[in-house]
């Protein structure tokens, strides 16, 4: 941004929660035509939360309909990031409150991620569809390393559900918890994890407890990006649909209610959608305007 640029209008909303009390806030900048790299970190770093989105003109050749499609940006107060699902939703949310609800092609750095934004009762709500995700395995070394940094006992985790590393715009380390007290008693080394996560080039540890056949309850530690948990976290949700549906832990057709925020005091509701010949996963939920 040049020195005598005006600054960009920074808006914030937050992502799957219909108030601005719950979910997982982010910036939202509609217009970053002149900010650079430093000009968006210190953007995200001043607003402090977890991520926050920046829109660009969209890449030659993306499709979708004039004026819907955009080239977007996510930065955490420390880094850039691949892909970032509730910072998508809020800026759906956002730019249909402008342009009206319908769908939205996004260019990311993880590749092209539609959204749908349709607006319920009163509520607007976006569900957006993530890349081909993947999954791999991961190694006793780096499980019992991840364990030691959460100060979790193996014995603690629910046999049920392997730890892998799961993709779906962004990686993230899959561990399930054995209850529920496991998962809200969450009291880690921020430092230890952050090196591991580094050298495995994760995003956040999506940290589950199984309620019921299609009920989940999340938590994602996020040390990468500077923030000592996510409160609602799109992309790791996504990442966790693939999971669960390669693993065999849920019907290939299902959807599947994740709800994250609880512990931290800002509930949330994500939406995880599969769908039998689709790899893809979709993932919506409510946005609303903060302040």
């Amino acid at each position: 941004m040049t020195k005598n640029a005006p600054r960009p209008e920074v808006l914030r909303y937050t992502a799957f929660s219909s108030t601005p009390d719950g979910g997982n806030p982010a910036g939202v900048v509609l217009d970053a035509t002149g900010l650079d790299d430093s000009d968006m970190l210190a953007i995200a770093a001043g607003l402090g939360y977890s991520e926050s989105a920046f829109l660009t003109a969209p890449p030659e050749g993306l499709d979708g309909r004039k004026g819907r499609t955009y080239g977007i940006r996510y930065f955490s107060p420390r880094a850039e990031v691949p892909f970032c699902g509730h910072a998508t939703v809020a800026t759906a949310v956002a730019l249909a409150e402008r342009t009206g609800p319908g769908e939205l092609v996004f260019a990311t750095r993880a590749g092209t991620v539609p959204v749908e934004v349709a607006e319920e009762g009163g509520t607007v709500r976006a569900t957006l569809t993530s890349v081909e995700p993947h999954i791999e395995e991961v190694d006793d070394d780096t499980l019992a390393e991840a364990l030691a940094a959460l100060r979790w006992p193996a014995t603690d985790l629910d046999p049920g559900f392997p730890p892998r590393i799961a993709f779906a715009g962004a990686r993230h380390l899959v561990l399930a918890a054995a209850t529920r007290a496991r998962l809200a008693d969450l009291a880690y080394d921020f430092a230890r994890l952050e090196a591991l996560m580094h050298r495995w080039d994760l995003t956040t540890l999506q940290l589950v407890w199984r309620e019921s056949a299609t009920v989940f309850h999340v938590r994602d530690p996020f040390p990468v990006g500077g923030v000592v948990e996510d409160p609602a976290t799109g992309a790791a949700a996504a990442a966790f649909g693939a999971y669960a549906r390669e693993l065999g832990l849920v019907p290939e057709d299902a959807v599947l209610t994740l709800h994250q925020g609880q512990d931290l005091g800002r509930p949330g509701e994500l939406t995880v959608t599969l769908r039998a010949g689709d790899p893809r996963v979709r993932v919506g939920g409510a946005g609303a305007r903060i302040g």
